[in-house]
């Protein structure tokens, strides 16, 4: 089997994962946003949740979720730095209660990957481009996850998630994935 991490990535293993169910094949990516604490970027501890490390008393938000197993594949931050957790071949816990086009348990076919950010605060021009790229390297390797595979959290978890938010340019994201499957190059950073 292929390696599941991504060379452009910088690696931070966790260990929430686990095996996908035996022949589940990967076809959706779910986009989710997450910022700690609510509305602040930067810091360490999204990657402090996803190690099971979060100080619960380092921030009052933090006492309801730093018992939480939880983790994504990936994380692009603000400024553009793609972390990944989980290998992609492997089962990360980031949709919880979740259903695709009737099929329950999303974390068994998906990946999922993280933005840096708020429902409501636009998401930077960097993290487009990174998104677009890892996007391109992840279908290049799962190709069952067609366009029309590519969703928020909010689409498989209506009325408990709302990530990516309206904050979220898909039509800009769309052209993007279009212009990087046409083939052209583009450059982060």
């Amino acid at each position: 089997m292929p390696d599941g991490w991504l060379p452009q990535a910088r690696r931070a293993p966790c260990p929430n994962w686990d095996e996908r169910p035996p022949g589940v094949a990967v076809e959706l990516l779910v986009i989710h946003g997450i910022s700690l604490p609510p509305g602040v970027f930067g810091g360490p501890w999204i990657d402090d949740l996803f190690q099971n490390r979060l100080d619960p008393e380092a921030h009052p938000c933090f006492r309801a979720i730093a018992g939480l197993r939880v983790s994504s594949h990936l994380l692009i931050r603000r400024d553009g730095e793609l972390i990944q957790y989980v290998d992609l071949y492997k089962r990360a816990w980031h949709a919880g209660v979740s259903r695709f086009a009737g099929r329950a348990a999303c974390n068994d076919f998906a990946i999922g990957i993280e933005l840096e950010g708020t429902d409501e605060v636009p998401y930077a021009e960097i993290q487009y481009r990174v998104l677009a790229q890892a996007t391109q390297a992840i279908r290049a390797r799962f190709p069952d996850i067609g366009l029309e595979r590519i969703v928020g959290h909010s689409d498989i978890a209506p009325g408990r998630k709302t990530d990516p938010g309206a904050a979220f340019d898909w039509e800009y994201f769309h052209t993007l994935i279009g212009r990087v499957d046409e083939g052209s190059v583009l450059h982060v950073g």
